[in-house]
């Protein structure tokens, strides 16, 4: 009998990690879930719109926080176990938020969803990694990374939905249920993972002060941060430069999701032959983007096209440096990921406030230029790294 090639992957081992996408899916449908309710729960608990933007500031910022120091707090713990903890955790934090009788409570259930998000994007790709034969990691990460993607185009505005046709809680619930769903699909599908070498805190600083790693971890802070900075004004930057009505904004950020996605599947595979020049090439077409938006985007059908090359764009960048930062510490892939996890989440929320100060203190345009120049910067500092 001819042996299987030694880099077959088993149908059981891609099933683990399509649940492991549907897993990332769920922590970002709930992490972003309070923008779709903001009116609904704002009006439910008798608050301010402001304070109910702090359901997303405090996971994002926890989220930061924990990335780092998860995977140092949990020594040498399997990470299946981990790993199903903290999904088990987000089921019970949005059971929490479903059942708060006050927005004291809804915010301290945020607070657990951050600790939950925060581990799980720390420890998710590097078990996607060690699920998959080498050459097939790109694909692994392009697929867990989807799930996030998806969430946007998908399950933010599903879970939206369903909170507008009864109440907002009933949207935590649903999240909820999907989450019990993903716990059980890796109870049985993920082995046992122990820990390869458990992270000391000394080597995190170790792992910054190792250049290509640095360069992965800088190039998503300004991606991330110059895509948020711009992204966060979409809605009035569609109607008020492209003359887009606003309720074609809606239909418009599905094409920008699904073409996102596109993004990510290109990017999973180019980044198997060149990660350095995909992401190079992402960063200038997402900085080409928001630099010509304000010159050649002033008509719907232009603005419309420059949406779609956008969500293209930024649609492969995650799993592009995602890819970068594994390949740059095959040793310590969790702690690489863990700072990349970590500068996503703050990039998210810094580049967001640096965007608002834009817009009030220069104009709506030029937080597109600022957005552009970011992400500029991203290709001189990838580019001065070695190939890998």
């Amino acid at each position: 009998m001819t042996a299987p090639p030694p880099d077959r992957v088993p149908v059981k081992t891609w099933l683990a990690v399509v649940v492991m996408a549907l897993g990332t899916f769920a922590m970002i449908t709930v992490e972003a879930l309070p923008v779709g309710l903001m009116t609904s729960i704002s009006g439910g608990l008798d608050v301010s719109e402001g304070a109910v933007g702090l359901l997303v500031t405090v996971p994002g910022l926890v989220a930061a926080v924990t990335a780092p120091v998860l995977p140092v707090l949990i020594g040498r713990l399997d990470r299946r176990l981990v790993l199903l903890g903290l999904l088990t955790l987000m089921v019970a934090a949005n059971a929490l938020s479903a059942a708060a009788s006050g927005f004291a409570l809804l915010l301290v259930a945020r607070f657990v969803v951050g600790i939950s998000i925060g581990g799980f994007w720390a420890l998710a790709a590097g078990i996607a990694v060690r699920l998959v034969p080498e050459r097939h990691i790109p694909r692994a990460t392009a697929l867990v990374f989807g799930g996030a993607t998806a969430a946007n185009v998908i399950g933010v505005p599903a879970a939206t939905f369903v909170g507008e046709l009864s109440v907002w809680r009933v949207a935590f619930l649903a999240v909820a249920g999907l989450g019990l769903l993903v716990v059980a699909g890796l109870v049985f599908l993920l082995p046992s993972l122990p820990a390869t070498e458990p992270v000391r805190l000394a080597e995190l600083p170790r792992q910054f002060r190792n250049r290509t790693v640095r360069a992965g971890v800088i190039a998503t802070g300004l991606l991330v941060g110059g895509h948020y900075a711009a992204f966060t004004f979409i809605s009035p930057i569609l109607q008020d430069t492209s003359g887009v009505s606003e309720s074609l904004v809606g239909p418009l950020l599905l094409v920008y999701g699904l073409a996102g996605i596109g993004g990510t599947v290109l990017a999973g595979v180019t980044a198997t032959r060149d990660v350095r020049a995909t992401i190079i090439a992402m960063s200038v077409l997402l900085a080409a983007v928001l630099a010509l938006f304000p010159l050649i985007g002033r008509s719907p059908a232009t603005g419309i096209a420059l949406l779609v090359l956008w969500g293209l764009a930024f649609g492969g960048i995650p799993v592009a440096v995602q890819t970068w930062v594994l390949k740059a510490a095959p040793g310590s892939t969790e702690a690489a990921t863990a700072l990349n996890t970590s500068m996503f989440n703050l990039a998210i929320a810094s580049g967001a406030a640096l965007g608002g100060v834009v817009v009030s203190t220069v104009s709506l345009t030029a937080v597109l230029g600022f957005g552009a120049a970011l992400s500029a910067l991203t290709s001189l500092a990838v580019w001065r790294t070695k190939k890998i």
